[in-house]
């Protein structure tokens, strides 16, 4: 069991030393934690983009400068946000020097300790969504996990956090990759399984729409109970005929096919584990 902190919602601009604020990043997640940001009072004085034009179209939503040269990030920030995918973070942390200035990266994966050489204040600011630019979140129940380096650094950034949502826990870098795990097969998995569920219905002319209330009802009934507890289906009603009709339309496709087996498989032997 993870030992979480839950933090008390405040919702504006703490009296702290975090006032100035650079996003290295110009992605989903930097394009909703800097609107985020500005929301709640802070200065976004610089945002670094790949290319100039990236760059200036998150900071145009967040009154902000630009620039796509490393070499060029405005040294008066009071933090700094790496907030690029997992494979550049290594590359971008060697090219910037910011000084003893408080950095975070906001990655899900990634221990904080990639940071130890960047400054002697970092940290982690690891936001819990699926996020997409052009649609705008609200943070207020975002869990945003957090860990820094000191006992200071990290009460900064839960004030930060606490600006913008109600939902701020301590999480250890072990923890924050167990979260990160489980996201990706409770969100980016269970994507993809819509994804496959499309093209079944499209090659029988049958649109989306018609799973959609099935979709709704499903994540419904997990707000109330535990997942295995709400799981239906004919692997778990033992259908076995049904089971091999489904087998034979996926005949043609065979990966689709051992998806469905080792899925169905897995539901069997947690039913027979739990009953």
């Amino acid at each position: 069991m993870f030992d979480v902190k839950l933090e008390t919602y405040i919702g504006k601009m703490p009296e702290s030393e975090i006032k100035k604020i650079v996003i290295i990043g110009a992605g989903n997640v930097a394009t909703n934690l800097a609107q985020a940001l500005r929301k709640a009072g802070f200065d976004i004085i610089q945002i670094y983009g790949r290319t100039n034009h990236l760059a200036k179209a998150l900071a145009d939503k967040v009154r902000s400068s630009y620039t796509s040269n490393l070499s060029n990030l405005n040294m008066e920030g009071d933090i700094y946000f790496l907030s690029v995918v997992d494979s550049a973070l290594k590359d971008i942390i060697k090219k910037i020097n910011i000084g003893d200035k408080l950095i975070v990266h906001t990655s899900g994966s990634t221990p904080i300790d990639i940071l130890k050489n960047s400054s002697s204040n970092y940290g982690v600011f690891y936001p819990l969504q699926t996020f997409s630019k052009h649609k705008k979140l609200d943070f207020e129940n975002i869990p945003v996990c957090l860990e820094a380096n000191s006992d200071r650094n990290l009460k900064l950034l839960t004030s930060l956090a606490k600006t913008i949502s109600k939902n701020v826990k301590n999480i250890n870098s072990e923890q924050r990759v167990a979260i990160h795990l489980a996201a990706v097969f409770s969100c980016n998995f269970t994507n993809h399984m819509f994804v496959i569920a499309e093209e079944i219905l499209n090659k029988y002319d049958i649109p989306f729409d018609m799973v959609k209330p099935l979709i709704h009802e499903t994540v419904k009934k997990i707000a109330d109970e535990k997942p295995h507890k709400v799981q239906t289906g004919p692997a778990k009603r033992d259908d076995h005929e049904t089971i091999a009709k489904h087998l034979n339309m996926l005949v043609n496709d065979k990966e689709y096919m051992e998806i469905y087996k080792l899925i169905t498989e897995n539901i069997i032997k947690h039913k027979n584990q739990t009953e």
